[in-house]
């Protein structure tokens, strides 16, 4: 059975909208000034003065019918509310709290909370007793509230049995003093709002560039070795289009577990022993024997697709296949079954190994289901159930008492007949995961697998292996409908009745194919639109994204052309101007790529880094449409190039977690 999904569904877009950005009045950059209108909540209006600037990227246009998800849109980018709360870490104690995994706002004031809590204790404000908190460092909705805010006072009141306000003052007062905090203000029930100095949001500038590609790593899984298994298609046939999302989600998803720190495996399981296979051979004989679909001896469950037919012919025609260090050639012999399906399942897996790495996609473990039977694991795996209590035979069948590990029933493991079901290979080649010392393993597969997860779970426990419960972790991917001039494109004439990956990256290229196909959360059903991943238009976010990277590049380009200089160090001694809501935004954002990492790492979620590339993008070119980059006054200049150069350092940190190229020309 195939690990990787596919299939269809309309039920929503994929496409991400790029929408224009409301300004607000005040001085913006170092000396410049912008005017815009919008309304804010309770129907005040704010209006401001706007520049046109003909050689400025303008921001895109909502199409009418999108005019209501732009304005929520553009309302959401001035309230700037926070749009990536960390969700529930599935492994906390591999990412734990330190300041390698946080944002800088983070990593600046939670210690700074829990020093005031501790002193609040040590001075019988708060019981000797009380724990600290799981409080929130957090933007608030508000811009005018400050640069972070905390609700720590709110969780401590109840314990406490206080005021929330009472106890907010009696952390300000016992905040210790930080030459990165101007200065904190209590808000509502009891929130605690901080505003940062320019100092502060300058030594972000600072760490980008002392960091440059390591800016946004960790080590939070130093030492520590994790499988990611991905794609693991049968090979019966070329790629399709979820096997390509499998792909893209199990590779970004390697890199980001890199990005943090781990040991990464990249593995392929290879079911080359079922009844599927079985099909495959017997397909590629009936083509071999000059029959077509349609003819009254092609079998019933075969493979229709051209593909086929060019395997049967290689197959008579002697060729030889080499593939992970294996040779296989091809005879005149229509009749030789065991060789067929040895030649076939070669031709494909070289195929799909081909397609792969067009895709950018790589593994360095290749892992045979059939080595399972061969090696006696398959058995081994068997009698150690047995042997630890948690089978029972019934109706001539073999069970696995899986209800004691969560189960809604009891599994059959060995049929009547003598054979395995599918699963029991799958606790088989999971266990040898465990005993490879992978700490932490995550398979990657199409919704359709979710039936299987607790049943190989179960398997895994009932070892007494030590295996911890949870393990594997399971990404599933729902499935992804392509579109083309808005009509469903369904068939490929080679496949026979699908979509191959390879038709989409020729059609869309590889970076637009990798994007569309990881930019959404996994379990998100996909529209992918043909159209809009080739156009060359503000539309495409992974258009959007490369330009702001390349019209960076192209800035310096310029800068010699005019023969201007920048120095680097003088523009991180520029104190920025914190009254620039448009530079203070991409500051903020800045500081906020390295918990980005840790939180696409611990949650398994890639696309958080597409979304995060998209705002950055976005509010790096609000700021460049209203200002100008290549002036005479030195300071200014090597300010504003110092800011562009640390934004362009990470669109290149990130684009390279997704596989995609971050070029210095369009």
């Amino acid at each position: 059975m195939s690990r990787s999904g596919g299939g269809k569904d309309t039920r929503e877009s994929a496409r991400p909208r790029l929408e224009a950005l409301p300004r607000v009045r005040g001085r913006v950059g170092w000396g410049r000034t912008i005017s815009a209108r919008h309304s804010e909540p309770g129907g005040k209006r704010r209006s401001v003065r706007l520049r046109s600037r003909p050689d400025r990227l303008p921001p895109p246009k909502p199409s009418p019918a999108s005019r209501g998800r732009a304005i929520a849109i553009a309302l959401r980018r001035v309230l700037r509310t926070e749009a990536h709360h960390p969700a529930r870490v599935q492994w906390p104690a591999v990412c734990p709290r330190s300041n390698t995994v946080k944002s800088q706002l983070r990593a600046l004031i939670e210690p700074l909370v829990e020093q005031a809590i501790a002193a609040l204790r040590d001075a019988g404000t708060l019981p000797a007793d009380l724990a600290t908190p799981d409080f929130t460092v957090e933007r608030p909705k508000d811009r005018s509230h400050g640069d972070a805010s905390t609700n720590a006072a709110m969780l401590l009141a109840k314990p406490a049995k206080s005021n929330p306000r009472a106890i907010a003052q009696a952390l300000v007062d016992a905040l210790p003093g930080n030459d990165a905090i101007e200065r904190v203000e209590i808000a509502g029930p009891g929130f605690l709002n901080f505003r940062l100095t320019a100092q502060a949001w300058r030594d972000t500038l600072v760490a980008v560039h002392a960091q440059g590609d390591a800016f946004g790593r960790n080590e939070g899984g130093a030492n520590r070795t994790a499988g990611v298994e991905y794609v693991s298609a049968n090979p019966t046939g070329p790629l399709h289009v979820g096997h390509g999302r499998a792909a893209v989600i199990g590779d970004c998803i390697a890199r980001v577990l890199d990005a943090n720190g781990w040991q990464v495996k990249r593995e392929f399981y290879y079911n080359d022993a079922g009844v599927q296979i079985e099909n495959l051979a017997r397909s590629t004989q009936a083509r071999a024997r000059g029959f077509k679909p349609g003819d009254a001896q092609w079998p019933a469950d075969a493979y229709n697709g051209d593909y086929i037919g060019d395997v049967a012919r290689a197959y008579l025609d002697g060729a030889t296949v080499e593939v992970d260090g294996h040779t296989v050639t091809g005879v005149p012999d229509a009749e030789d079954l065991d060789a067929i399906r040895r030649f076939a399942v070669a031709w494909l897996r070289r195929e799909q190994n081909e397609d792969l790495a067009a895709f950018g996609v790589g593994f360095d473990v290749y892992f045979l289901e059939s080595s399972l039977y061969a090696d006696g694991k398959v058995e081994e795996t068997v009698r150690e159930l047995v042997a630890h209590g948690h089978t029972y035979e019934e109706g001539g069948a073999l069970w696995l008492r899986s209800t004691d590990y969560g189960d809604d029933k009891d599994r059959v493991m060995r049929k009547s007949d003598g054979t395995y079901t599918y699963f029991v290979p799958d606790v088989a080649y999971h266990l040898s995961k465990w005993q490879r010392g992978y700490e932490r393993a995550i398979t990657e597969l199409g919704a359709d697998h979710h039936g299987s997860l607790a049943r190989v779970r179960a398997g895994l426990q009932a070892l007494d292996a030590g295996i911890p419960q949870g393990w594997p972790e399971y990404v599933l991917h729902q499935m992804v409908t392509v579109m083309r001039g808005g009509e469903e494109v369904k068939l490929s004439k080679r496949a026979g009745s699908y979509l191959t990956l390879r038709d989409l990256i020729d059609e869309a290229g590889r970076d637009a194919t990798r994007w569309f196909l990881v930019a959404r959360k996994p379990d998100s059903q996909l529209v992918f639109d043909i159209d809009l991943a080739r156009s060359q238009s503000l539309d495409n976010p992974v258009y959007y994204v490369q330009l702001s990277h390349a019209r960076i590049c192209g800035l310096l380009r310029k800068l010699d052309e005019a023969g201007l200089a920048f120095d680097l160090q003088n523009g991180l001694k520029q104190l920025p101007d914190m009254t620039d809501v448009a530079l203070r935004d991409v500051l903020i954002d800045l500081s906020r790529w390295p918990e980005i990492v840790a939180a696409a790492g611990a949650q398994l979620e890639p696309h958080l880094i597409a979304t995060y590339l998209l705002e950055l993008a976005q509010g790096f070119q609000t700021y460049y449409n209203d200002h100008q980059f290549l002036v005479d006054d030195a300071d200014v200049r090597d300010a504003r190039l110092a800011l562009a150069t640390a934004v362009r350092q990470v669109l290149r940190n990130g684009l390279t977690l997704l596989g995609v190229q971050a070029p210095e020309a369009m």
